[in-house]
């Protein structure tokens, strides 16, 4: 069985202590599970809080193969964190778009660049798969996650005001985009 290899973000080898990303494994659904369920809350999720017994974290149209895992070296194996990246619409004039559906981190590892390393392997990701754009949304109140993505060049391309009503507040739904693939 060939080894498993890490999906690169950058040209230059990580740095000692920085998280490794790699294609997520049928065997990573309990933990990816039980991850989703512990980072759950109203500034990210807009589906009710997880309860045991948990769902299935994979299903037929988002398998292992729509998932990216971090892991951090001193837990080799464990998942702390995991992007969900999919196609936008399931049509061939969007074929060229991908989406980010979910991206989650374990607290205790969170500051620790695990979110920045899933999305810039995903971009890489896109950038071999030849998709041109990378799309994701947002709620409006999740600051800290539209700072992370605005650092790593995603913009602002639309805002459903009120488009969500989660905990007894209307909540804007922003939609954000990264060309990964510029024409030449």
């Amino acid at each position: 069985m060939p080894t498993e290899q890490p999906i690169a973000a950058s040209a230059h080898p990580p740095a000692p202590g920085a998280p490794l990303v790699r294609p997520a494994r049928a065997g990573d659904e309990s933990a990816l599970a039980a991850l989703d369920a512990a980072t759950w809350s109203t500034l990210h999720a807009i589906t009710p809080r997880p309860v045991p017994p948990l769902p299935s974290f994979f299903r037929p149209e988002r398998g292992p193969e729509a998932h990216l895992v971090a892991e951090v070296p001193e837990n080799p194996g464990h998942p702390v964190g995991y992007l969900r990246l999919v196609p936008s619409i399931p049509l061939p004039a969007n074929a060229h778009v991908r989406a980010i559906q979910g991206l989650a981190v374990d607290p205790a590892v969170r500051g620790r660049g695990v979110a920045r390393a899933l999305l810039r392997a995903a971009v890489a990701r896109c950038r071999a798969e030849g998709a041109r754009r990378l799309t994701l949304r947002v709620l409006g109140h999740n600051t800290p996650a539209r700072r992370l993505y605005e650092s790593e060049g995603f913009a602002v391309e639309g805002v459903l005001p009120g488009e969500m009503y989660l905990d007894g507040a209307y909540v804007d739904d922003v939609l954000m985009g990264l060309v990964v693939h510029p024409e030449e």
